[in-house]
């Protein structure tokens, strides 16, 4: 799982350049919108931490390394075309950049195949890795 100063990072980045959809964090929704429209789920499916360095107590380093899945969940028959976009521009803000300590490298294209498919919704999924230091 990733740390809590990586989620809170990211969920803040999120909040500040996703307008398109309702977002959700982690845990914080329990059902899909009533009104059956696009929502965005922000998910850590991987972070292992390692020590970098060995010195004096406080003074070790840390590195957490994980990836960051995006899941944009739109309904059915709509097309990707606009949505494929929102989630590009999304990916745009997380590539290659640092922010509160969180360093990411270049995202993955947008999977595109049969898990797509998921009921009432079509998913679009993306990760971005990333490490993050820290201090001990």
């Amino acid at each position: 799982m990733a740390s809590s100063s990586v989620i809170s990072a990211v969920k803040t980045r999120v909040s500040a350049n996703w307008n398109v959809t309702d977002f959700y964090g982690l845990n914080e929704e329990g059902q899909t919108p009533a009104d059956g429209s696009a929502f965005l789920v922000v998910q850590f499916p991987i972070a292992n931490a390692e020590q970098k360095s060995i010195g004096a107590p406080g003074a070790q380093v840390f590195r957490e390394e994980g990836a960051i899945r995006f899941v944009l969940s739109i309904p059915r028959g709509q097309g990707i075309d606009y949505w494929l976009g929102q989630l590009e521009t999304l990916l745009g803000q997380f590539r290659a950049v640092k922010f509160s300590g969180v360093n990411t490298w270049a995202p993955t294209s947008p999977v595109l195949d049969d898990s797509n498919d998921q009921g009432s919704y079509w998913r679009l999924t993306a990760a971005v890795p990333y490490y993050a230091d820290t201090l001990g």
